[in-house]
């Protein structure tokens, strides 16, 4: 007898997930469909698995504190109902439409993002997995920036298909990233910018083995080296990007713009402006801790 091949089934099943989500769950009226993933946040959140137990793990590390205790507790909840709204806002942002995406969003600093877009410069915008950066690149699109973004390879294809497709219809470029495309990604990146356009990165995890180990909340932690490396080859500018919700708003801030350093060779000025970039994330998350959507492990401590 020939056994199942249970992880294509999960693959499977997690395809079916999603295809759902863009069905159902997109058509559901809004008020029902924020019940139901509200009340799937707190499921998730009781049964405490390995995910939110690492969640919990994070947010000591934000909190300064050693254990988890109830204010950790209250906090990862909140978190993982911030959480199940992005995948709810993920479902139904086609649904959502563009007068909505508008106007329902604050952001401060952009000026400056969109002055340097303008004036011919490429720019390079790094973020951490905080509020709903789907809808945030919905909204830049809609200002005219369209841009370029990665997306880690799925399995199965046809999900992986599902994503591309639903970033691509809200004016995302998107290039995959997995089975050693790493080199020939940086180098399409690098053209986009060199070309004044806009190239968008999430970058508080490491993907790689080549991420750069930084001080983050006071603890070695892992990041990747791209957004850097590519401002320091192209000229780009590099902005943070932090982003949070509002009750039913989203919001943003584009802090200050990472200069490449005048002294020191490449690899020392872009391991000093990855550095400065997990400062950046620091400032945001700890003013917005339960709207940071890290379920996985980051600092060094934690993958060793």
């Amino acid at each position: 007898m020939t056994l199942p091949d249970t992880g294509r089934i999960r693959e499977q099943a997690a395809d079916a997930a999603y295809a759902l989500g863009w069905t159902v769950v997109r058509k559901m009226p809004e008020r029902a469909a924020r019940t139901l993933f509200t009340a799937l946040a707190d499921r998730t959140w009781q049964q405490r698995g390995r995910g939110v137990r690492q969640l919990e793990k994070n947010l000591c590390r934000v909190l300064g504190k050693d254990a988890v205790d109830e204010e950790v507790r209250r906090l990862s909840r909140r978190a993982m109902r911030s959480y199940m709204r992005y995948w709810l806002e993920v479902f139904r942002l086609p649904e959502i439409g563009p007068e909505r995406i508008l106007a329902d969003m604050v952001v401060s600093g952009h000026d400056k993002l969109f002055a340097t877009l303008d004036s011919g410069r490429g720019a390079v915008i790094a973020l951490p997995h905080m509020g709903n950066y789907e809808q945030a690149g919905a909204w830049v699109a809609l200002h005219g920036y369209k841009f370029t973004t990665v997306a880690e390879r799925l399995r199965p294809e046809s999900l992986f298909d599902r994503f591309v497709a639903f970033r691509e219809s809200l004016g995302f470029e998107v290039l995959p990233l997995g089975d050693g495309s790493g080199a020939m990604v940086f180098g399409t990146l690098a053209r986009r910018l060199r070309a004044g356009r806009l190239v968008a990165l999430v970058a508080d995890r490491d993907l790689t083995a080549g991420g750069l180990e930084v001080e983050f909340f006071g603890r070695p932690a892992r990041m990747p080296a791209g957004p850097a490396a590519l401002a320091v080859q192209t000229g780009a500018a590099l902005y943070p990007v932090t982003l949070w919700y509002e009750d039913r708003r989203w919001a943003a801030r584009v802090h200050d713009q990472i200069a490449v350093p005048d002294a020191g060779g490449r690899k020392d000025k872009i391991r000093a402006m990855t550095q400065e970039l997990a400062l950046a994330f620091q400032r945001g998350i700890a003013e917005h801790p339960e709207d940071w959507h890290m379920l996985q492990r980051v600092w060094v401590e934690d993958l060793s």
